[in-house]
């Protein structure tokens, strides 16, 4: 019989109990062999290859660690996952899209104890990863699996920047620029759609919905996908919804879910600005008043706009679409609830945030112009 490896050893003092000892003692171990680092990145990617296969995708993976772990968390699995990618089985566009937007940069291993401690901690929680829906991109057809466009790539640029700034009236101004590129987007696509119908089967993703306020933000979430011809199912334990949807729809609901949410704050941010100059304290239930009233409303303009919008001609074609994308929520999804949206009692913080909701700009597609 073989003698243990002293990863083998490590893994199995750290790995399935959850105390700092064991940690400890795992991380001592192979701190004091610096032979086995080989081994450990080797079994590090085989924590990857078994997250894959049981439903979880890269930007899910990361956005698990950032929020369970560190930084340096985040650094580590970003380079097993590039380290595992070349033995992968091909995958679709959407897969690639978030490898490449994995974090760079190597994980310094000076202080060899420290490094091992987060290595082991971060494995930890690889193993723990509970089975998600398998959001193969196999089934997706041709048309679906085409490169991301400029004009995506200008509208997501624009965002970042929206973000980024910390003055409201600039961001109010790049959101406005990226829906406005983004209704003219929706429209090209859909006149594809009504021009050549192709049978392709609906897609799904992951989005992730952050803390603080993530019962607020999910609706919005969920308002939004249903305006594009989408479904949205929200995990609340683990921080997202799974869109499912044709692939321009959901680019859709991506872009313009982060663009409101990037409007709300600009606009939480200055009624609260307003609430202590009148000598009110900002408080949690005044902001998630304020964004369970935004999403309402919003969801309300979004579902108006989305009905108006539509000409006769596309309707067999949405029609058509609406069947198969609620036929893959329900084989995804066979089991669902719904939850009471919790903690909106403010007044104050409501009628701001309906205020802020009429002042979005949630790019209105025009009519669309009837063939022949």
């Amino acid at each position: 019989m073989s003698t243990p490896s002293t990863v083998d050893r490590a893994l199995r003092t750290a790995l399935h109990d959850a105390t700092d000892e064991t940690l400890d003692t795992g991380a001592s171990l192979l701190a004091a062999d610096p032979a086995s680092d080989a081994e450990l990145d080797l079994r590090g990617r085989e924590f990857v290859a078994a997250a894959w296969r049981r439903g979880w995708q890269p930007a899910d993976v990361v956005r698990i660690v950032r929020r369970e772990l560190d930084d340096v968390h985040v650094r580590l699995v970003s380079a097993l996952i590039r380290a595992q990618a070349p033995h992968d089985r091909p995958r679709g566009p959407r897969w690639k899209a978030q490898l490449d937007g994995l974090e760079a940069g190597d994980v310094p291993r000076a202080d060899r104890f420290s490094y091992a401690t987060a290595v082991l901690e971060l494995y930890r929680l690889l193993l723990r990863l509970p089975a998600l829906e398998s959001l193969d991109e196999a089934a997706t057809g041709p048309r679906d699996r085409r490169p991301e466009s400029r004009v995506l790539g200008r509208i997501r640029a624009l965002l970042a920047k929206a973000e980024a700034t910390g003055f409201p009236q600039e961001a109010e101004a790049l959101s406005a620029k990226a829906q406005q590129l983004m209704a003219r987007h929706s429209v090209d696509e859909a006149l594809l759609a009504a021009q050549a119908p192709a049978p392709d089967a609906p897609d799904a993703c992951r989005i992730g919905v952050e803390p603080p306020y993530e019962q607020a933000k999910a609706v919005l979430l969920d308002a939004v996908a249903t305006a594009n011809h989408c479904r949205a199912v929200w995990n609340e334990p683990l921080g997202f919804s799974t869109v499912v949807g044709f692939a321009s729809d959901l680019e859709a609901v991506e872009l313009l879910y982060t663009s409101l949410l990037v409007q709300a704050t600009t606009a939480m941010t200055g009624a609260e600005a307003a609430q202590r100059a009148g000598g009110r304290k900002r408080t949690k239930t005044f902001r998630q008043s304020f964004l369970a009233a935004y999403a309402h409303r919003v969801g309300t303009r979004l579902a108006a706009a989305a009905e108006s919008q539509v000409s006769d001609d596309l309707l067999p074609v949405l029609a058509s679409r609406e069947v198969a994308v609620t036929d893959r929520t329900d084989r995804l999804f066979p089991e669902t609830t719904t939850t009471r949206l919790r903690g909106v009692s403010d007044a104050a913080g409501w009628e701001e945030g309906a205020r802020a909701a009429d002042d979005a700009r949630v790019g209105t597609r025009p009519r669309l112009p009837r063939n022949g």
